[in-house]
């Protein structure tokens, strides 16, 4: 059970640990802990999916024979899109379980739960945990459920309506399918839009694509794909559908924060909800009322767009650096309504993107060169436990020490600890500081007006914090 954690995007660890005990135990602890905290009736109906990595079958079937011994009612979603189990579940208000591992590797899977209303908070997951108990008996109920293509289905009529028929009438689309769960739908939902799209590099195997850490081989691929291909852009998604992938005429990716920057402004949103790690072109770019900045994880954007809703904004759209878009409100799109889907989806920046290139008449890279002129970089230092972290972060709190450690970098301007610490330098450069929340590392973000600037910020930041962690007064 060591690998098998709560991290930024529900439970996570190696297959060989996802035995079918523990997951019919999680499968209990998150029906009784939803019994005693959320008003769930324990005959009422579950929803369970999976992605298309090889053990998810297996783990959904442990899953399903626990909640139908629990009593539940279950609705078998089979293979799709994370967030098309979330939009069905949300709908319906009920409970759902979705497989996936998301963009981690086949030998690697995890389970991620929702609530009626969403996903599940750290206080859930606590949850969750007291109500655990591996030593319980063997389940006896089958794991077969008849299939429904119910929340699939109404997930790609939602995507289809985001954009007019003919919106994106002669643009050459390549669709980079490997193993991702919604390679098929994408490839629909863009012909329906009047694009010529092409499906390219589809795999019988799982591939782990993960659009923060592309690999050098994905970004190989794209450009060769749009260079012979003749394409106006390159998308995908990673395993779940619930991080896009989006690269220009040129091949070269989009970063994440800038997907979600274009979304949010192809939407009308007037606040913008995202993590630090973000960059400040969202700031910068003055098209928003409102930039509220959180923790890393969903839970904690989610959280924030809460709180801009109480605060009165009215379109609002939370994003993370992996591009994931969280639709916080509803909004009103080609003269459609599209209801709120405070969960990562892959889809929604994709069409978004695409659409706002399209009706500007603008090329991918043309529609990026508008923004502000921001460039990012990152890094980490690996085999640095979360208390070394803790001892290096809290020192940076006092005002002195943090001048002292950045000297050699640039004055510091100002500073936060929303996630770690942040500081700003009298340029506006950017140097970033954070525990990782499910490794054992160090991490670092750097931002300034080059990318080449960025890089050599980076490289300063983790030698900077190498030689910190080596002295003696962290090394207890």
């Amino acid at each position: 059970m060591s690998d098998l954690k709560f991290g930024t995007s529900g439970l996570r660890g190696l297959v060989t640990e996802l035995r079918d005990d523990v997951c019919r135990a999680y499968t209990l602890a998150f029906l009784k802990h939803l019994q005693s905290r959320h008003d769930v009736p324990a005959d009422g109906l579950l929803l369970v999916g999976h992605d298309l990595r090889a053990s998810s079958p297996r783990i959904a079937a442990a899953c399903i024979s626990a909640a139908k011994a629990f009593g539940m009612r279950v609705e078998n979603c089979g293979a799709l899109p994370t967030p098309a189990l979330a939009f069905r579940a949300m709908s319906l208000q009920v409970p759902a379980i979705m497989v996936t591992g998301s963009h981690i590797p086949d030998d690697r899977n995890g389970l991620k739960f929702y609530r009626p209303d969403g996903e599940i908070d750290k206080a859930d997951e606590a949850g969750i945990l007291a109500f655990l108990d591996l030593e319980k008996p063997v389940v006896s109920a089958s794991g077969e459920a008849g299939l429904s293509k119910e929340a699939l289905s109404r997930y790609v009529a939602r995507c289809a309506s985001l954009l007019p028929a003919g919106a994106l009438s002669g643009r050459r689309i390549g669709v980079y399918q490997h193993s991702s769960v919604a390679r098929d739908i994408i490839v629909d939902i863009l012909a329906k839009a009047g694009a010529e799209a092409i499906g390219v590099g589809r795999s019988d195997v799982f591939v782990p694509v993960d659009t923060e850490a592309l690999r050098p081989e994905n970004v190989a691929f794209a450009e060769k794909a749009c260079r012979e291909l003749e394409l106006d852009a390159l998308v995908s998604t990673d395993g779940d559908a619930d991080r896009p992938l989006i690269a220009d005429e040129n091949g070269n990716f989009l970063r994440g924060d800038m997907v979600g920057l274009l979304t949010a402004r192809f939407l009308g949103a007037d606040a913008v909800v995202t993590p630090v790690t973000s960059n400040t072109s969202i700031e910068h770019c003055g098209f928003f009322d409102k930039v509220y900045r959180t923790r890393v994880g969903s839970p904690y954007v989610i959280e924030g767009m809460n709180r801009a809703g109480s605060d009165g904004c009215r379109t609002i759209i939370g994003f993370e650096a992996n591009g994931g878009v969280l639709l916080g409100t509803s909004v009103a799109v080609g003269g459609h309504r599209l209801d709120a889907l405070p969960t990562r989806d892959a889809m929604l920046p994709i069409l978004s993107v695409l659409g706002m290139a399209a009706r500007e008449g603008l090329s991918l890279s043309g529609l990026v060169a508008r923004l502000p002129a921001r460039f990012t970089a990152s890094g980490r230092l690996e085999h640095v436990p979360a208390d070394k972290s803790a001892v290096f972060l809290k020192s940076l709190e006092n005002a002195e020490t943090m001048r002292g450690f950045f000297a050699d970098a640039g004055l510091v301007k100002d500073s936060d600890r929303i996630d770690g610490t942040r500081v700003i330098l009298s340029g506006g450069e950017l140097i970033h500081y954070r525990a990782s929340g499910n490794a054992p590392e160090l991490r670092c973000y750097t931002e300034a007006a080059s990318r080449e600037r960025a890089a050599e910020l980076l490289a300063w930041g983790l030698e900077r914090a190498g030689r910190a962690l080596n002295d003696k007064e962290f090394s207890r």
